[in-house]
């Protein structure tokens, strides 16, 4: 019950603020750190690996070939490499004077950095996280862009294969932007939680409350039928957690949201005014790249914090 109580403290993309996103490293960092939860991202590769990262083509503000040379324009898709060509890659460091570098000057480059297998990560986080650090695990599939990953449903039973193979079932929650990922993570796996992400934003909204007809990233779903309402949508695909962007977020939609019996967990909040804002909107957790700000803040707040797993604050 107290673990249900606590502030749910997730680190986006491990905590990318302060280490190389979606690496192994990282994430140990960031568990190391004190953190309720790590946020992160999957690609399948050619042979079929579940693979850790966010970009469906290699980033080449993040990425260096085998010569450590930074990618001179985005590199291929992961759907396009196996995973042993995809380990020629380094993304351990930041490209100096790009405009991530400049978003993140406190992130501490680790050379060598590789992206890893899920089933590495989730034993890392099952065996080092002694149990009291959960995995919000986004399955990254693109209604417009079909080839960039497995359908929906054979994403998910790839997934579910690597959480069963590492005895993670019990700290995964799965989540995804597009919601047939969610209905087919609901037939597949119907004891992992669910968390409905929404993204409302210009040139990034997946609801689209004014188009004419339903969005694709609604897995069929009308906001019509929910009088245009996200919360009531996110509980009718069966999710219980709404992550929408924080920029979307009121004190009324959260509200609605906790009066549906959803939790409410924004993305992705960095900066020290904006998550004083999300608690005075009473959200329930918080996705960040900087947990080591969000913790400083809770605390100051007498709100409780996950303990590292060593004990130490």
């Amino acid at each position: 019950m107290a673990a249900a109580r606590m502030f749910d403290l997730q680190g986006h993309r491990g905590a990318r603020g302060l280490w190389p996103e979606n690496t192994l490293g990282g994430f140990r960092r960031a568990i190391e750190l004190g953190v309720s939860a790590l946020e992160l991202d999957c690609a399948v590769t050619r042979d079929g690996v579940v693979v850790v990262t966010h970009d469906p083509e290699l980033n080449p503000d993040c990425t260096r070939d085998a010569q450590g040379r930074f990618l001179s324009g985005t590199g291929p898709a992961i759907r396009s490499l196996s995973f042993a060509q995809l380990q020629a890659y380094d993304v351990g460091r930041l490209r100096p004077g790009s405009p991530y570098a400049w978003r993140f000057p406190a992130q501490r480059g680790a050379d060598g950095a590789r992206i890893p297998r899920l089933s590495e990560v989730l034993t890392l986080v099952r065996t080092h996280g002694r149990g009291r650090v959960g995995v919000a695990l986004e399955i990254k599939t693109f209604p417009g862009q079909p080839d960039l990953s497995p359908d929906p449903a054979a994403f998910v039973a790839a997934v579910r294969g690597d959480i069963e193979g590492a005895g993670a079932a019990g700290i995964v929650s799965i989540l995804a932007f597009d919601w047939r990922v969610l209905r087919a993570a609901r037939d597949l796996m119907p004891l992992q939680p669910l968390v409905a992400l929404s993204e409302q934003q210009p040139g990034e909204d997946t609801v689209m409350l004014a188009a004419p007809l339903p969005s694709p990233w609604l897995a069929g779903l009308d906001p019509r039928n929910f009088d245009d309402s996200i919360p009531r949508m996110a509980l009718a695909i069966g999710a219980a957690t709404w992550g929408p962007n924080y920029l979307d977020l009121d004190a009324r939609s959260v509200a609605e949201a906790h009066a549906l019996g959803l939790r409410v967990v924004p993305f992705t909040v960095n900066e020290r005014p904006d998550m004083e804002l999300m608690l005075a909107f009473k959200v329930d957790g918080m996705i960040s790249d900087r947990p080591d700000t969000l913790r400083a803040l809770l605390s100051e707040r007498d709100v409780p914090v996950p303990s590292p797993p060593t004990g130490e604050r």
